[in-house]
């Protein structure tokens, strides 16, 4: 969609500042961090108290209410200093200990407010799904203050999870790049998920953004850009985040500790191969220069490492999924003593000393493609529209 097609967007937590019953009665829970802003970048607590909204808690995701923790990091639980308000850390928090803080912040409905970026393994969406079991089985009402899908709604990408491989970077079968809203994916998790681990569906409301389409992406739609976490700090960052986050998987660097996270990998031991092999496979809308350059922090701190950029040229034509599992093949090839998985971070919930990369992945079938030198790209659905996999019923936009 070009500048010029732009149609302006009013996300569903505008829509609940301008008429704060469309959260429905009693106290009020928000389920929030810096992203949870106005369009105009007010933040939606202290604006939803003017507004006279019984907001009496906050609750923080990975990274903290205020998105200063970096990837499987928070922040302490306090009371924020804007509003005063109680704040409760979420992150790592699922069960029985999950109900009894929700029980214990005195709500009567939860809303949700954070910018997702369309990628199964951004563990803002299973946040959502983990206060959404708790609620339901608590009795909390759950409200979704929708947001766009920064990627647009048209396409998803990668195999349905395994349930085997079920972790915090992935709790559900559904795509890597699923192509849908926080508002639809609630209402698809909330048919065929949490009614298998609250034994009840929740009681949902989704406030829908008024005024997206599918077709477009986080510049169409007008609204200011927030950084999500502190990796994600562009639209650009965001588009190749599906792809290039599987490079956590491996002994590459994927960019983190340099001003262009996950639009950046390499590692010591790539050399002048790399980046015309890539050329050669003449994958659409990405071309790949060669670079070199040195973390700051992470995989490699401090040392000069050799990769490649990604620098879009289509985004209709990019396929970031597919773009990375070739990648990866093209590494295992030319650098077979060198390439190397990592196991799951200790932290990461379900991970048993797992490969790292078949958490992400939702299974270990592209590692194992990888490892015999097998073609990977088979194991990549093709761009496919959501209801394909969600349904017709669960989508919420043209």
């Amino acid at each position: 969609m070009s500048t010029g097609d732009r149609v302006a967007v009013t996300t569903g937590i505008a829509r609940l500042h301008a008429s704060t019953g469309l959260a429905g009665p009693g106290r009020l829970g928000l389920v929030t961090n810096h992203t949870g802003v106005l369009p105009d970048l007010r933040p939606a607590a202290p604006a939803l108290l003017e507004a006279g909204a019984r907001l009496v808690a906050l609750f923080g995701p990975e990274h903290g209410l205020h998105g200063t923790g970096q990837a499987g990091e928070s922040e302490a639980a306090q009371a924020d200093p804007t509003t005063g308000l109680p704040v409760h850390d979420t992150y790592r928090c699922d069960g029985e200990h999950l109900d009894k803080l929700l029980l214990g912040s005195g709500v009567d409905a939860l809303v949700y407010d954070l910018q997702d970026i369309g990628a199964r393994f951004y563990t803002y969406v299973w946040t959502m799904f983990d206060l959404m079991v708790s609620a339901a089985r608590t009795g909390v009402r759950f409200v979704v203050a929708d947001r766009p899908n920064p990627l647009g709604g048209l396409v998803s990408e990668g195999p349905l999870l395994d349930p085997a491989w079920a972790s915090f970077v992935g709790r559900a079968p559904i795509p890597v790049r699923h192509g849908l809203t926080c508002g639809e994916l609630a209402r698809h998790l909330n048919a065929s998920m949490v009614p298998q681990v609250a034994g009840r569906a929740a009681d949902l409301t989704v406030i829908e953004a008024v005024g997206w389409q599918r077709a477009m992406d986080a510049e169409a739609t007008g609204l200011p850009w927030v950084a999500p976490s502190p990796n994600i700090p562009t639209p650009a960052t965001a588009t190749v985040y599906p792809g290039t986050c599987l490079f956590e998987g491996t002994n590459l660097s994927e960019g983190r500790g340099t001003t262009q996270p996950f639009e950046i990998v390499g590692a010591p031991y790539i050399d002048a191969r790399f980046a015309p092999s890539l050329a050669e496979l003449a994958l659409p809308g990405v071309h790949f220069r060669d670079l070199r350059y040195v973390p700051t922090f992470h995989k490699h701190a401090g040392q000069p490492l050799r990769g490649v950029q990604l620098h879009i040229t289509d985004r209709e034509a990019f396929a970031p999924v597919r773009t990375a599992v070739a990648m990866l093949a093209t590494l295992r090839r030319l650098y077979p003593d060198n390439f190397a998985w990592r196991t799951a971070d200790g932290g990461v919930e379900g991970s048993a000393h797992r490969h790292f990369i078949d958490l992400l992945w939702g299974s270990d079938r592209l590692r194992r493609a990888v490892d015999a030198g097998d073609d990977p790209l088979p194991l990549c659905d093709p761009p496919a529209p959501p209801s394909r996999w969600a349904g017709d019923d669960v989508l919420l936009y043209p």
